[in-house]
Order: structure tokens, then sequence, then C-alpha cells
């Protein structure tokens, strides 16, 4: 059943009120009893979970490519730490040896 938020336009007073959706809109407020409710549209909170969205709204062959990509970054950094240090130490070898 979805909530529906009301505010009287006499005293100001705002509730939430689970409703069906065939129910007839609140008219009267529980206040100060006079017929001056109207609802009021608020922003609805929307939460994507699970695999299936995309932010970019568009599939991958395999589902978990952003995944792969990331993983592929991550070893291609790491293999370029590995070489400055095989480089460093290297050269480090080569100037003992002078």
């Amino acid at each position: 059943m979805p909530i529906y938020t009301y505010r009287c336009e006499n005293c100001g007073v705002q509730f939430e009120r689970h409703q069906s959706f065939t129910d007839e809109p609140l008219k009267t407020c529980p206040e100060c009893r006079k017929k001056s409710l109207k609802k009021v549209i608020t922003p609805t909170r929307i939460i994507f979970k699970g695999s299936g969205f995309y932010a970019t709204d568009h599939k991958s062959a395999s589902g978990d490519m952003s995944r792969g990509s990331k993983s592929e970054s991550k070893t291609t950094e790491k293999e370029t730490e590995i070489k400055k240090e095989t480089k460093t130490k290297s050269s480090e070898k080569s100037e003992k040896s002078e």
C-alpha cells in the first residue's frame, strides 16, 4: 500500500497515511477538523540492488565487464610498479659494479 502525504492549508499540519489506490483522498484535517487537506507530492526514493542495473544503461556481454576492467587496470598498475622497481635495482647494481 502506498504512503500518501497530506498537508492542511488551514493549520499547516503535515502527516502521512497508508492508503489503497482505490481509497478516496482525505479531505478533513485530523487537527482542526476543517476540509482543507491537500495531497503533497513528495520525491520517492528508489534503491537499485543486485545485478542487472547499469549506470550507463548498456549491458556488457559478460555482465561483469566493469569488474574485469578494474582488475585488469590494477594488474597493469602493479606490473608497472614491478618494472620500475626492477629498473631501479638493476641501475643500482650497475652503479655498484662501476
